[in-house]
């Protein structure tokens, strides 16, 4: 969809960032780094004029010059930083806007299949890298550029063999080293974009199931994951930065060599007798003041070109995680799944799947048949990783199937099937809305009684303002087993015919995920249709069970 521009323009153009607005921050830079050039030159007329003894006005006149030159060149660039910051700032607002509006209306399938670190670290880390690439990619590129084309035509009026070699050196300070820093360490920056992702997963899970990891001694395997996680950013990072490193070197050598050359060219045009230096572009005398000139202009021409190793570097981590956010954008955009109905179909339908395989990239199982009547039950179980919950996507019409159909006889499949995630979102508002957000005319006399159905109804009547009480926090405002019941709750009052459940009885004990499976797979949900995936052992539950493996 993008391949035909720039990943980081791309996303420049997704965020509705408008171009003539870098164009204020680029003429700001721009100001400052001529009035840095101009500075050098009329600080070298200055030097080698004073012992001449002009008049002092000229020397008034210069002093002066001299100053404003060097209070603009930092005016200019406070102003310039501001206005870089303003536009790179709103731009990675509107990016993380229009991001969020992409996964909530593009398919529900792909969102719910992301892992909460991976939008976390595409919203994040990779929005603040493309914002990166603009504060200090794109903009000094642009600045450089105009001042260092400046910064030659300013020689070629001294020297053009001096301004040729000037150029030439600009372009391997400015050009040829940052384009071998930032291919020297794309892979780097690739390797250091995984280890944070790898970091931000594991800490994530440390901080949605910390107690639950406690329990299970587990935590102490994730913190060692956290820890390698972050030693292998370090490490990448390291690596870059080596790149990085020697590509800048190669700035202070093109300014020794263009420095150096000058000075030469001067030499050798040297006039014994008149003391003066001639052009070898005209053969007419140079004078002490232009031959300052020659020398110190390249010392302030390198001061834009300096920072361009670090901006192809900051470029490459933009273009990188701007690829990262398309491909987000463009997998919430795929097509391949039915749209959702807005008006559910509560008429009582059979589901039925025939020659289904279902994943994402390669099937993960097959099934050749499966028919769910009104008021069935079926269980589905497996070690992690064999597809479970991709099967429950399939069915919901979430996930397009690899092969075969799903379908509901007499509705669309979208208007009569309900998929209840195992990590539904608990919002930070009350326990009345949390129901709600599974359908919005639920009353208090239904709220209290589906609640009361899973098991929470002590827990309601303790609650000082009853349905009223905030969940501040969300999730972290119950434990484990009560977040897993509300969520339950919410699947009995959405009006659904068909409810797939994905691991409702995790986080309790064994005689509670006992009790509520068997009311589950009993007449909790009345003659709807309910699949569950479950780690738990059904062997107890009189339903029919489907057992995936590897």
């Amino acid at each position: 969809m993008h391949a035909d521009r720039d990943p980081v323009v791309a996303v420049l153009a997704f965020t509705g960032l408008r171009w003539r607005g870098l164009v204020v921050p680029i003429l700001l830079g721009v100001a400052g780094a001529l009035s840095a050039l101009g500075l050098a030159a009329l600080s070298a007329w200055l030097i080698t004029r004073a012992w001449q003894m002009p008049p002092v006005l000229y020397l008034s006149v210069a002093v002066t010059a001299v100053r404003a030159l060097g209070i603009s060149r930092g005016v200019f660039r406070y102003l310039e930083r501001l206005a870089t910051h303003n536009v790179a700032l709103q731009a990675m607002a509107d990016a993380r806007t229009r991001l969020y509006r992409a996964l909530s209306q593009g398919s529900a399938g792909f969102t719910v299949g992301l892992r909460q670190s991976e939008v976390m670290s595409r919203t994040a880390d990779d929005v603040d890298e493309v914002g990166s690439a603009v504060i200090r990619g794109l903009l000094p590129m642009a600045i450089g550029a105009v001042t260092s084309l400046s910064a030659v035509v300013i020689m070629a009026v001294v020297s053009v063999p001096a301004a040729v070699i000037l150029a030439v050196a600009l372009l391997v300070s400015g050009v040829l080293a940052p384009w071998l820093a930032a291919r020297g360490s794309s892979r780097k920056v690739a390797d250091a974009a995984r280890a944070r992702e790898d970091v931000t997963d594991a800490a994530s899970s440390l901080l949605w199931h910390g107690p639950e990891l406690a329990v299970a001694r587990a935590r102490t395997g994730v913190l060692h994951a956290v820890a390698e996680a972050d030693r292998r950013t370090e490490r990448a990072e390291d690596a870059g930065m080596r790149w990085q490193a020697a590509a800048q070197a190669v700035t202070p050598l093109s300014m020794g060599v263009s420095v150096l050359a000058a000075a030469l060219i001067a030499v050798q045009l040297s006039s014994g007798l008149s003391g003066s230096l001639a052009d070898v572009s005209s053969g007419e005398a140079i004078t002490p003041m232009l031959f300052g000139v020659l020398l110190l202009l390249p010392l302030s021409s390198f001061e834009t070109t300096s920072p361009l190793t670090e901006a192809g570097i900051a470029w490459e981590s933009g273009r990188q995680a701007a690829r990262r956010i398309l491909a987000l954008v463009d997998g919430a955009q795929a097509d391949g799944v039915e749209e959702a109905d807005p008006v559910v179909d509560p008429r009582p339908v059979s589901l039925v799947a025939d020659g289904l395989a279902w994943g994402w990239t390669d099937p993960l199982g097959t099934l050749a048949e499966l028919r769910l009547v009104p008021g069935a039950r079926q269980v589905v179980v497996g070690p992690s990783g064999v597809g479970k919950s991709t099967l429950l996507l399939t069915l919901a019409g979430l996930r397009a199937p690899l092969a075969g159909t799903v379908v509901v006889e007499g509705s669309r499949l979208r208007s009569s099937v309900c998929y209840f995630a195992e990590d539904a979102h608990v919002f930070s508002t009350t326990v009345r809305e949390n129901l709600r957000v599974a359908r919005g005319d639920v009353t208090d006399d239904e709220a209290v009684a589906v609640l009361t159905q899973v098991g929470l109804g002590e827990w309601l009547a303790g609650l000082p303002d009853g349905l009223d009480e905030r969940l501040v926090g969300g999730a972290a405002a119950l434990s484990g087993g009560q977040r897993r019941r509300l969520l339950l709750a919410r699947a009995l009052v959405h009006p659904a015919p068909v409810v797939l459940l994905d691991e409702p009885t995790e986080h309790l004990d064994a005689a509670d995920a006992d009790t509520l499976m068997s009311l589950i797979c009993g007449d909790l949900f009345g003659d709807r249709t309910v699949v569950v995936v479950t780690h738990q052992d059904v062997s107890g539950v009189d339903v029919p069970v489907l057992e995936l493996s590897r």
